[in-house]
């Protein structure tokens, strides 16, 4: 990836300007959103200037409009200069769909409710980000056999796995935290949890960096994006993070909980603390700073998700950040827009999940509704999951973890579709798996009729 240029700063180029009309032609165009976006000196290069202005004029003129909005941030980079950031309009309008959506009440298609379905919805939000953001860093292992060891509580079999497993078992670490101040402590334990088992050295589980050996490397042609700051100064820039995490809002300058939440996430991958693991600690960071904010939806989306189909992108906003003078809003504008397609992304998951549980109900229904009221919602599911997937085992652990019940009643689940004649059991080592019975759609019909 190419590292964009360092724009020249405000100050060489006004003064270089003499003429009075150049003067008032930048007055004329100061504005934070040249071409109606946010843009990067790198990308403004490649525009058409106003007429009378030459790039670096309008570049000047940008930087004019931005001074009003950009303030000091109380997090400094490696040279001891603060991070700055600004709300435009764009920043403005997305805390708005996000305060909307993400703290108040889902709005989702007529017959679908995340509370009424709570613990499957978190289970699957969980499961994904577990794996996105593990495999964002390397893991290799599949969406498929990930989400089968999750489900069904096996132990990890490779690295690949194991840190999918440390990632869902800190993401599930945070709910307990939700009202936790964020310590110096409580990070390090975060670290240690989402690396256990896959360090070269185990001992830098859990431990800030000891060296200045760490560097963020474009994995495609092997050049240095990022330098973080040095080793020696970590401990002491924690302390100002978590700081600044645990700040009320009448500290000064006021930041939007989502902002700050999202500049923890900028401040870990920037920092770079630890040998391993940065980005998974970042992200979880932010998880844990929207629960104690109050953004209760978040626990049901998954960043990572969105992330991983773009990545680019993201190592993107993060050097636009650090070659425009630590103005931050670049990486705000790009994590406040993965936010809200990440709750996009909730929404239509729930509407199928919905379309296909009333699709199951709908066909369960035909002409009987003494079979609908046979069986429960966790049997509903268990019949979509199967109409949807007909060649799939299940597991009485897995359908436990799957709704947070006790083990008697996931197995008393599967046993009455088996006596119903839904499902084959059949047993596999030590445990017994559940299999759709073959034509289970033409069985569920025949079920029925014979109940008429």
């Amino acid at each position: 990836m190419r590292i964009p240029r360092t724009p020249p700063s405000l100050h060489e180029i006004l003064s270089s300007l003499s003429e009075p009309e150049s003067l008032r032609l930048l007055a004329q165009h100061a504005s934070p959103l040249p071409a109606g976006r946010y843009l990067h000196h790198e990308d403004l290069r490649y525009r058409t200037p106003p007429e009378g202005l030459n790039h670096a004029q309008w570049w000047a003129a940008t930087c004019l409009g931005r001074v009003p909005l950009l303030q000091a941030l109380p997090l400094r980079d490696k040279h001891g200069e603060p991070f700055r950031f600004a709300t435009p309009q764009p920043v403005l309008i997305d805390l708005h769909h996000i305060d909307r959506d993400a703290a108040g009440q889902i709005r989702a298609p007529e017959g679908a409710s995340i509370h009424e379905n709570r613990q499957p919805y978190l289970l699957a939000s969980l499961i994904e980000e577990a794996i996105t953001s593990s495999q964002i860093e390397g893991a290799a292992t599949t969406r498929k056999v990930a989400a089968e060891m999750l489900r069904a509580g096996r132990r990890p079999r490779d690295h690949g796995e194991q840190m999918i497993y440390n990632n869902y078992c800190a993401m599930e670490h945070l709910r307990e935290l939700r009202n936790e101040s964020i310590t110096p402590a409580r990070v390090l334990e975060l670290h240690r949890m989402l690396t256990l088992d896959t360090l070269e050295n185990p001992d830098d589980a859990g431990r800030l960096r000891t060296s200045n050996d760490v560097e963020v490397i474009d994995q495609r042609d092997g050049s240095i994006l990022h330098a973080p700051p040095d080793f020696q100064d970590l401990p002491q820039r924690l302390e100002a993070l978590c700081a600044f995490a645990n700040a009320d809002e009448g500290a000064q300058p006021f930041v939007h909980p989502v902002l700050r939440a999202i500049l923890l996430h900028f401040m870990i991958g920037y920092d770079h603390p630890f040998v391993d693991g940065n980005g998974r600690t970042a992200r979880a960071l932010f998880y844990w700073a929207m629960a104690r904010s109050g953004y209760w939806l978040m626990e049901f989306v998954s960043i990572s998700h969105i992330i991983k189909k773009a990545p680019a992108k993201y190592v993107r906003a993060y050097l636009q950040t650090e070659t425009d003078y630590g103005d931050t809003t670049y990486f705000l504008l790009h994590q406040l827009t993965t936010i809200r397609r990440a709750i996009s992304a909730l929404h239509a998951y729930i509407a199928r999940k919905t379309a296909e549980k009333q699709d199951a109900e709908r066909l369960l229904a035909a002409n009987t509704p003494q079979l609908r009221f046979r069986l429960n919602h966790r049997q509903i599911g268990l019949l979509q999951s199967a109409l949807k997937h007909p060649d799939a085992a299940l597991r009485i652990d897995a359908h436990q973890n799957t709704h947070g019940v006790v083990y008697q009643t996931a197995r008393a689940d599967l046993l009455d579709l088996e006596s119903l004649g839904l499902f084959i059991k059949a047993k596999r080592g030590k445990a017994y798996e559940f299999y759709p019975v073959p034509e289970l759609r033409a069985k569920v019909a025949a079920l029925a009729a014979e109940q008429l």
